[in-house]
């Protein structure tokens, strides 16, 4: 009976040793993970996240050869009509000629006439240098439509082209006047804006060259 008893004792005292080294081991895993939250803290206080945006536009060649592309941009087209008369004295009698002349002007800018840099850009800003605003089709009159109002006598080829001449300065004077070339550049600026505002661009500038 002795025997069992101190044998029990050895058992409790082994049981005890093993529960103490489980507490140790617990305390010690408690302890490294509290180290461990400790650190995550401190690094995410003083570790600071920065998103940078790049507002970098880029004027890419496939892009410039795009707007070069257009050739031939109309902002403006403007109607008129012209009657042109011519009078040949005669002995007798005089030869009188009158015509009709129908013509319709296109004002804007040719694209293939830019000049080197005329586009830059530099983040979300870009400026543009288009070519001044010009008649686009100097054969404006619409030959077609031309037709004599009155004729008496006898004209020539010669005479006719004299009164197309006429006709054709005149209509450039109705025609290329500073308020419609204005109306053409306004219009050139507000379609241009809008295109380089599909691009991406936020800050735009604009300007025309001074001659054609």
């Amino acid at each position: 009976m002795k025997g069992d008893k101190k044998d029990m004792g050895k058992i409790k005292k082994r049981l005890a040793s093993i529960a103490n080294i489980k507490l140790i081991v617990i305390a010690v895993a408690v302890i490294a993970a509290s180290i461990a939250v400790f650190k995550v803290f401190s690094i995410a206080n003083q570790t600071s996240i920065t998103i940078e945006s790049d507002n970098k536009i880029d004027i890419t060649p496939e892009l410039i050869e795009s707007i070069k592309a257009i050739g031939e941009w109309e902002f403006l087209s403007v109607s008129d009509e012209e009657m042109i008369d011519t009078v040949r004295r005669g002995i007798f009698s005089d030869d009188h000629l009158v015509r009709i002349y129908y013509g319709t002007m296109r004002l804007g800018v040719n694209m293939h006439h830019v000049k080197p840099g005329w586009i830059k850009a530099s983040g979300d800003s870009v400026t543009m240098i288009l070519p001044a605003i010009s008649l686009l089709d100097n054969d404006f009159i619409d030959e077609a439509r031309t037709r004599s109002f009155f004729e008496s006598g006898r004209w020539t080829e010669a005479d006719r082209e004299d009164m197309y001449m006429r006709a054709h300065r005149k209509m450039l004077e109705q025609g290329m006047t500073k308020s419609n070339i204005n109306s053409a550049r306004n219009n050139a600026d507000a379609q241009m804006r809008n295109m380089l505002k599909s691009v991406g661009f936020k800050y735009i500038t604009i300007r025309f060259d001074d001659k054609p």
